[in-house]
């Protein structure tokens, strides 16, 4: 499924950036035009990137650009190395302008490595700036002899650093590193640090099932969190083969009481893709009352009750069934896709905004806080989603929804939307 990029205001600053998110209405409204574009136009979708201490100096980021061309024809490494340059500026915080730092990336067979057909990766060196720990890295890709350009943030440490800021899990071959939080089953990954050193790790599984996201609504205080048990605990090697063979949560760390470690969720074969009806039925409840779970989770055969729960939506419209399961599911794909976590991206507090609400239409960030913004929509002018960003053990971006009552009169229409086949993704 390909993703479209929306603008990153950051908060106090006026810098802008870009983050990758699904969104398939614009992409529709751009099948239009797509007869008129050249079959040589190379688009941006989006970017992701992360930053690995190389030591008290020096840090390594690595930016994954995800590219498009007309008709899904795939990009040719020339393409993307000689159509578009990186430049980067280095700021104090998200709220500064102040530059403390700056440089011109060469695209290169030393600094780009092409990942797929339409999937690229760019690594390059940071020096630390005088007089500073960390910063705020803005990177700009620009097509060359066209205003057209595309912006990425990430804040950047090079002391003090956690585990999970210097080393990360990479590819089997250990050349680029995933950048998302989970692996599928018996996949061949490594841990590994930008000096491939060798280290014992302590890894702990956890075979948890965690709870979805609550209701927007639900301002209710959370329940106290709830002690974990490990259900197994082995040693691994950094920078050797490893493989998962079982699936839930891990997390590794350098010693058994350290606060802050890696953590990655195995997930089966199919994942982000969601196929079994047991599954399926799952994501359903943001926009199912309470007895319409409770019927489809109750029969031995959850395929024909969920089958029956679309259908009685749809009041037996199969082809509007057809079409609102296809919009729905590729959404919940999406989120597992963009916001796993500790936990699958479907269940997140991002992940049930973006399954109901879609692509926010721009997101204003500051270090610890996310605002996704919607606006101009059917029964709304404008509303807030305000995400704070909280400590946690296994993962760096686990982010929270700051919850209100008001969003009843916004909420409870987009789900009606669902229910009646009125969203078309």
């Amino acid at each position: 499924m390909r993703s479209v990029v929306f603008l990153l205001i950051l908060l106090g600053s006026g810098l802008m950036a870009q983050a990758q998110f699904g969104n398939k209405n614009k992409k529709r409204q751009a099948t239009a035009t797509d007869a008129n574009k050249s079959v040589d136009e190379v688009t941006i979708l989006g970017i992701k990137s992360k930053f690995l201490a190389k030591d008290s100096t020096n840090v390594t980021v690595f930016m994954r650009v995800d590219l498009t061309k007309p008709n899904n024809v795939p990009v040719r490494w020339r393409e993307f190395t000689e159509k578009f340059t990186l430049n980067y500026v280095v700021y104090p915080d998200f709220s500064s302008r102040e530059r403390l730092a700056y440089g011109n990336i060469p695209l290169n067979e030393q600094n780009v490595v092409q990942l797929s057909h339409t999937r690229f990766m760019i690594r390059f060196e940071v020096k630390r700036p005088a007089n500073h720990a960390s910063g705020v890295l803005l990177g700009e890709i620009s097509e060359i002899g066209t205003t057209k350009k595309v912006l990425n943030d990430l804040a950047i440490k090079f002391r003090d650093t956690k585990l999970g800021e210097r080393f990360a899990l990479f590819e089997r071959t250990g050349r680029v590193p995933l950048l998302q939080n989970y692996v599928n089953l018996n996949d061949t990954v490594q841990l590994q640090d930008i000096n491939k050193s060798v280290k014992e790790l302590y890894v702990m599984r956890y075979r948890h099932d965690f709870e979805p996201a609550q209701s927007p609504m639900n301002t209710n205080p959370r329940n106290a969190a709830r002690t974990l048990g490990v259900d197994t605990t082995f040693k691994i090697s950094t920078s050797s083969p490893l493989i998962f063979k079982e699936e839930g949560l891990y997390y590794m760390t350098e010693d058994t009481t350290d606060t802050y470690g890696v953590g990655i969720v195995v997930t089966n074969k199919r994942f982000p893709k969601m196929t079994r009806p047991a599954e399926l039925v799952r994501p359903v409840m943001y926009m199912s009352q309470a007895n319409e779970i409770n019927e489809m989770l109750a029969p031995k055969d959850p395929k024909k009750s969920l089958d029956r729960y679309w259908l009685n939506l749809m009041n037996g419209n199969s082809d509007l069934a057809k079409r609102t399961i296809s919009a729905f599911y590729s959404r919940v794909e999406e989120a597992n896709r963009l916001f796993t976590t500790y936990k699958e991206g479907w269940k997140t507090d991002k992940g049930m905004i973006y399954i109901i609400m879609g692509s926010p239409d721009r997101v204003q960030r500051s270090k610890d806080r996310e605002v996704w913004v919607y606006s101009q929509r059917a029964n709304f002018s404008e509303i807030n989603f305000t995400f704070n960003r909280r400590p946690n053990q296994f993962v760096e971006d686990h982010y929270e929804l700051q919850r209100y009552v008001e969003y009843q009169p916004i909420w409870y229409p987009m789900v009606e939307a669902w229910r009646t086949g009125a969203v078309r993704d």
